[in-house]
């Protein structure tokens, strides 16, 4: 059983940064996958970005790319979404998921954080 836990959410202004944390525990699996997704007001949950936990492979959304960063760091079991030149169409509920590998689907999931960016 894997568990995912965000945080790191808030306010911020149009061209700010944030960076959100998805801690991870139990027992990942080597080829584990961590994911991002988000959903706005009135609208489906989109996958933002993901990471291989073991060789730190990663892919984005294309609305995302270029302004947002996922990475890890194994010895904290840490996933983070350093999200850069934020805009208003961001704002969002943020979830990190996890998959046991890349052909299955996304399994576990937090409980979302909140992130609001004003024009």
């Amino acid at each position: 059983q894997v568990q995912v836990v965000e945080s790191g959410g808030g306010l911020v202004q149009a061209g700010g940064s944030l960076r959100l944390s998805c801690a991870a525990s139990g027992r990942l699996p080597s080829a584990v996958n961590i994911g991002w997704f988000r959903q706005a007001p009135g609208k489906e949950r989109e996958f933002a970005a993901a990471i291989t936990w073991s060789g730190g492979d990663t892919n984005y959304a294309n609305s995302v790319k270029g302004r947002f960063t996922i990475s890890r760091d194994s010895s904290k079991k840490t996933v983070y979404l350093q999200m850069n030149s934020l805009k208003p169409e961001d704002t969002a509920v943020y979830f990190c998921a996890a998959r046991p590998n890349w052909i299955s689907s996304w399994r576990y999931w937090g409980q979302g954080t909140q992130v609001t960016v004003s024009s």
